[in-house]
């Protein structure tokens, strides 16, 4: 392709290097506005400086991507209130075998995840159980805190919904969702093994400090919440003083209408005292006892007719029956969060399965998203607000900053240079492509990396077969989302982990970038190559 005219070259350019310094360093402090208003400014310099136009800016904006991108966040933010992820969080401890079993759980419950809820949003919600885990039984959190970054940037790149590229990648090559999987499982399945294994191999000694076999320390259970989970009679007498206060008030009631005389003085007193001395069958089986000590029919009669109406009243007979109520009730209420709860995985493997047998991928998670509004069956707003907009937003920007840097020719001549050399049908071209996607991802981050050279490297291997083609597509995927794990900025993953572990009330641990870089490196290349070997077309 030949470039165009000087002047949008160099103004295009421009504008991309914007975009990028922003997108890579979003607090610069000549123009600290953030990764989403960055993607945005560099959109807008694009169509200021005619490198596009308006029109073809709205036309570069992927409305399929977007639609797969707001709807498996969605689904991820009712798994989320349906305590998806604090079971999974339960997994991690539970019967563990020590720090060793631990961080292999680590690893794989942070790749499966990954791959079916999305990255960063298993790393945002694994992230405190990790490091609760990893206090209570005394561990150093570094090695674990990178199994589950490492480990969720390979388990994503197994599906199209796992992180932000492959939906792209997915989207642009119309690869099935099981294809996709089937052509990447094993590389991801191997992969998740040997970067355990790398893990375990840099920090044998230091989880060997602590004994396997010791039990984890015992958590205190706060007094309070002891408290208010026990059965208490506390309750009991609680209604019963609030109703003979009740009682005690109507009678001087009665008293102030009633003759002042003494037996009507005496059997106010006998009643009070019942009241609030017996319980409730003792005070319907006592006798009236009249001033001379014999039995007055007619005053017990009246008596238990006053007490049995003021009991009724103020809820002595019907205390059982209302407890029982709230029992009848606090069930119900719980059967209704399980069958909830229920719905909500029941639809989000119906969406598994619909991508499976080759629905549109974008409509599906949408149609999912608006079936558990619905199934929740009140005010979507709260649950709504929680989508990241900015990202949808960020992607906007980056589509159009993206088109208006493909019309200035230089990435179609650096292809041109590179096509060569980067043959998928053999292996020093696919190594020589491996290289370079790796390198421009931890460059101009991966979404930006698929964005530019996806179309060309399928359009090359196209011409050689469609077989070719695919596995080109699989290959960038695996690559790009890979080349994340070699340093702290390569993935947004890794970001939200360390930010996560640093702002974990009491439990804040820095993940450093050059602590990250020394087994970021070797776990990139040997993770990559291995899983290179096992992609299947």
């Amino acid at each position: 392709m030949v470039l165009a005219p000087t002047i949008k070259v160099v103004l295009g350019s421009f504008a991309f290097a914007v975009f990028w310094v922003l997108a890579v360093f979003p607090a610069v402090p000549f123009m600290p506005i953030g990764r989403t208003a960055g993607s945005l400014l560099g959109a807008m310099l694009m169509v200021l400086f005619q490198v596009i136009t308006p029109d073809q800016a709205f036309e570069s904006i992927d409305l399929p991507i977007l639609g797969l991108l707001f709807g498996t966040m969605v689904v991820s933010v009712y798994l989320e209130r349906a305590d998806m992820f604090k079971y999974l969080g339960k997994l991690l401890s539970w019967k563990s075998q020590g720090s060793k079993d631990l961080l292999c759980r680590i690893c794989l419950v942070s790749a499966v995840s990954s791959a079916f809820f999305t990255n960063d949003t298993s790393c945002v919600v694994l992230t405190e159980f990790v490091l609760k885990i990893a206090r209570q039984q005394n561990l150093p959190p570094h090695p674990f805190l990178l199994a589950l970054a490492s480990s969720a940037n390979i388990g994503s790149a197994a599906t199209p919904i796992g992180n932000p590229q492959n939906l792209v990648i997915a989207v642009q090559s119309k690869i099935p969702f099981g294809e996709f999987l089937f052509g990447i499982a094993s590389s991801m399945v191997v992969g998740i093994c040997v970067n355990a294994l790398i893990l375990l191999c840099m920090f044998w000694k230091l989880l060997s400090v602590h004994k396997d076999e010791e039990e984890p320390p015992m958590e205190v259970t706060p007094e309070e919440d002891v408290n208010s989970h026990r059965f208490s009679p506390a309750t009991m007498s609680h209604l019963t003083s609030q109703s003979s206060r009740e009682i005690n008030a109507h009678l001087d009631a009665m008293s102030v209408h009633n003759s002042p005389g003494v037996n009507g003085h005496t059997d106010h007193n006998i009643l009070r005292n019942r009241l609030a001395g017996l319980g409730d069958n003792e005070i319907l089986r006592d006798d009236n006892v009249s001033k001379d000590g014999t039995d007055n029919g007619s005053s017990q009669k009246k008596d238990e007719r006053v007490v049995s109406r003021h009991s009724s009243s103020y809820g002595f007979m019907s205390a059982n029956s209302d407890l029982g109520l709230e029992d009848i009730d606090r069930k119900s209420a719980k059967w209704k969060i399980i069958l909830w709860k229920i719905g909500v995985y029941v639809i989000t493997v119906g969406m598994l399965i619909s991508f499976l047998v080759g629905l549109n991928m974008s409509w599906t998670a949408i149609t999912a998203a608006l079936a558990l509004v619905i199934l929740d069956f009140k005010d979507a707003r709260p649950c709504l607000e929680k989508v990241s907009y900015s990202l949808l937003v960020f992607f906007c920007g980056m589509f159009v900053t993206v088109e208006g840097f493909n019309k200035t020719g230089i990435p179609s001549a650096v292809w041109e240079f590179m096509e060569p050399y980067a043959h998928i049908d053999h292996v020093s071209g696919i190594a020589i492509l491996a290289a370079v996607i790796v390198v421009l991802s931890n460059l101009a981050s991966n979404v930006p990396t698929v964005l530019l050279l996806g179309g060309r490297v399928a359009a090359a291997a196209a011409s050689i077969s469609p077989e070719k083609e695919k596995k080109a597509w699989l290959i960038l995927a695996w690559v790009s989302t890979v080349a994340g794990n070699l340093s702290l900025l390569g993935s947004a993953a890794n970001l939200i982990v360390c930010e996560q572990a640093r702002r974990a009330q009491s439990l804040g641990y820095s993940l450093t970038f050059w602590a990250h870089l020394k087994f970021g490196v070797p776990s990139t290349i040997i993770v990559t190559a291995i899983g290179l070997a096992l992609i299947r077309a």
